[in-house]
């Protein structure tokens, strides 16, 4: 959730504060100057590259053409990747510039009141936006600090939440929450929504492990399932899942717990769509990509024979993209299922459907291209049991 701590600044000689919010867990600003519609371009610039914020004081549209501007200034200004580099290096240069693109641009703030308003000419209303990222405002609130990227973010999200996102295996929308992954790349539910089921012992259970939307325990549900149990630790996953089945009008057959990957007993299915990249978040909102020390994905193998029913399956859902990054070793994943006592039944396989695959400007458009989504069908061994 938000991180509350107090900024200090001085405006016309005066010494002010206020609290310092931040979903991405970004560092609090510590020198802040007052800017206003009179600020230039490469001036903002100078200042946010000596590591110096902009609290704004103008006009709001026009603190978003000057983020515009600033982000045309970055992106000019990083090196592009050398041909030789390989996969790997180019890979974490390229989160570090993403990091110091986000840092830079992050340094334009925006007064916001305590009730969630904007006290800038111009300004939209984002109240219902920041409710969603941010809790209901309450008597002891006190008027707060935050990024316009990151505002523009919340904005974003709150589209997102409003419209939704089209499922095809579903023909319905899923509306994720601000901070809950979007469905957005459709090849995993493709796989989660043809995966044939004859062999599975019973469809009378599934355990849906990590479930975010819930997108995956209604997929559950639309093919046949009687219950699901659909675990996750994330407050506002929890929450987003349990309004998208309710939505959905299969929230009786679905039942959404806070539980550490596995719920207590077992089921004839397990699904499992952990983040894809081993590695560590650099914001509170990547956890949805980078899994520290895969440590996920390990969980659920070891724990899948315990939670299986005789003869069930585990449907693991992975892409290999960090395997052609480096990330990963080509052998470590069929290790690691081997050493938790588990045993292939088979693995389908689905090429990327995104732009990115196809853009060749993209320095890491070789590992894209080459990147295959898999459902890995899993059965204990008798000795795992």
């Amino acid at each position: 959730m938000s991180t509350l701590e107090k900024i200090h600044w001085t405006e016309a000689g005066t010494p002010c504060s206020g609290l310092w919010r931040s979903e991405r867990t970004a560092t609090a600003p510590v020198k802040i100057v007052v800017a206003d519609d009179r600020m230039t371009a490469d001036e903002a610039y100078r200042l946010a590259a000596a590591g110096t914020a902009l609290l704004w004081r103008g006009d709001f549209q026009n603190a978003r053409q000057l983020l515009h501007a600033l982000a045309r200034r970055v992106d000019r200004k990083t090196r592009r990747h050398p041909a030789n580099k390989s996969l790997l290096a180019a890979f974490h240069r390229q989160r570090e510039e993403q990091a110091r693109r986000a840092e830079l641009l992050g340094m334009v703030l925006i007064p916001v009141d305590a009730d969630y308003r904007i006290p800038l000419r111009r300004a939209p209303d984002v109240e219902q936006a920041c409710r969603e990222a941010w809790g209901e405002p309450t008597a002891h609130d006190s008027a707060s600090i935050v990024s316009l990227r990151e505002l523009q973010g919340l904005i974003g999200a709150h589209e997102w939440r409003r419209k939704g996102v089209e499922i095809p295996a579903l023909a319905a929308r899923i509306h994720p929450h601000y901070g809950v992954f979007s469905p957005i790349r459709g090849e995993y539910l493709d796989l989660v929504a043809t995966a044939p089921l004859a062999q599975l012992p019973s469809r009378a259970m599934a355990f849906d492990i990590g479930t975010g939307t819930g997108v995956l325990a209604a997929l559950l549900v639309k093919r046949g399932f009687e219950h699901v149990i659909a675990t996750d630790r994330d407050p506002r996953a929890l929450h987003c899942a349990r309004e998208n089945l309710a939505r959905l009008g299969i929230d009786q057959r679905v039942d959404v717990v806070d539980a550490d990957l596995f719920p207590p007993g077992r089921a004839p299915l397990i699904v499992c769509n952990p983040p894809w990249l081993p590695g560590q978040p650099s914001a509170g909102l990547e956890h949805a990509i980078y899994d520290p020390a895969s440590q996920m994905l390990r969980g659920f193998l070891n724990g899948l024979g315990a939670h299986l029913d005789p003869d069930g399956e585990g449907w693991l859902i992975l892409s290999d993209l960090a395997e052609h990054l480096g990330l990963r070793r080509r052998d470590e994943l069929s290790t690691a299922i081997a050493n938790a006592g588990l045993r292939v039944i088979a693995r389908i396989d689905i090429r990327p459907r995104h732009s990115r695959a196809t853009d060749t400007n993209d320095p890491l458009h070789a590992a894209r291209a080459a990147e295959v989504t898999s459902l890995w069908r899993l059965t204990a061994t008798a000795a795992s049991t």
